[in-house]
């Protein structure tokens, strides 16, 4: 049975989607740790990112990368953070977070029911940055 991340990459789940390339797309998460939350997934349904294709988990973090300095421009941050937990879904992600605190890394804290007109409104605006940024991955579903 398809991860509810390879059913979202085809379109079969709405998403608030912010990247689309070759080997990976980027979203926002519908239960953010804070504003501007994003997963980075690969396009394979590989489990665990030890597992990935050589090329597959250095092309995440150049993308994570990309995303982090978009919601540095964005939210003004104290810190961008990486999480690679992989007990949420079984389909590698890496979440990137702007964080002001360690204390932002717990799952408990995720917001059930965000705003959809901030989470809107998010996207915009770190689809402007990576735009401003110069890449061409960006998506416009």
């Amino acid at each position: 049975m398809a991860s509810i991340f390879t059913r979202i990459i085809a379109g079969e789940i709405p998403s608030r989607m912010l990247w689309e390339d070759d080997l990976c797309v980027s979203f926002l998460d519908v239960r953010p740790l804070a504003p501007g939350h994003c997963l980075v997934v690969p396009r394979v349904e590989i489990d665990q990112w030890v597992d990935l294709p050589a090329d597959v988990g250095p092309h995440l973090m150049g993308v994570a990368q990309a995303i982090g300095l978009a919601q540095r421009a964005v939210f003004d941050p104290a810190r961008v953070g990486l999480l690679v937990a992989g007990f949420e879904v079984a389909h590698t992600h890496v979440h990137v977070i702007p964080v002001t605190s360690m204390a932002q890394f717990d799952f408990a804290n995720a917001d059930p029911a965000p705003d959809q007109v901030a989470l809107d409104t998010h996207l915009g605006l770190l689809r402007a940055a990576l735009t401003e940024a110069g890449h061409r991955a960006v998506s416009t579903r």
